[in-house]
């Protein structure tokens, strides 16, 4: 039994939800959302809520009762307000900027890496902070990883690419014998 499956989801105001086969749509304020979803769990839309209820008793069906409730939920609220990533970029001569529609990032290596910035996602750089804002918050989550995964934060000096609400663990470094 799904404890998020079974809760009812309340659609906004200025949200329009439709079931159309498999394919789910959600249509706000910000943008649209599609999604495929299986008959595994069956959608039912009455009114301004959703419940969700597996149409077969197994154990994929249940595993996907509770997914299919927070995709459901992600899609409505990222309709009504964008979800939003900031990264924090530390380290001497660490930078990043924004060229046409690729982040040019300098960590430190020989040369400069270019990320590609997707058609959904909102990507803006300043001094040592990356915005990434966007209606699906699996792209923006996915892309906020990419450029995360390019210089980790390292435990010594802190230095690298760190989500705005990491805490970075710091190690003590090589003590010095005094004899």
């Amino acid at each position: 039994m799904s404890r998020i499956g079974k809760q009812i989801i309340e659609i906004p105001e200025k949200t329009e939800v439709t079931l159309d086969g498999g394919l789910f749509t959600v249509k706000g304020p910000k943008g649209e959302l599609k999604r495929e979803f299986k008959d595994d769990v069956a959608i039912m839309i009455d009114g301004n809520s959703i419940t969700l209820k597996p149409t077969k008793e197994t154990p994929f069906a249940n595993a996907l009762w509770g997914t299919y409730a927070s995709h459901i939920k992600n899609m409505i609220q990222g309709v009504n307000t964008p979800y939003e990533k900031k990264l924090i970029i530390e380290g001497v001569g660490f930078k990043s900027e924004i060229t046409g529609n690729e982040l040019v990032l300098s960590l430190g290596f020989s040369h400069k890496i270019n990320v590609s910035i997707p058609e959904d996602v909102a990507v803006t750089a300043e001094k040592n902070v990356i915005t990434i804002i966007g209606i699906d918050k699996e792209h923006v989550g996915g892309f906020a990883s990419k450029v995360r995964i390019l210089k980790k934060p390292e435990p010594y000096k802190g230095k690298g690419i760190r989500y705005h609400d990491e805490v970075v663990r710091r190690k003590q470094g090589k003590k010095v014998g005094a004899e």
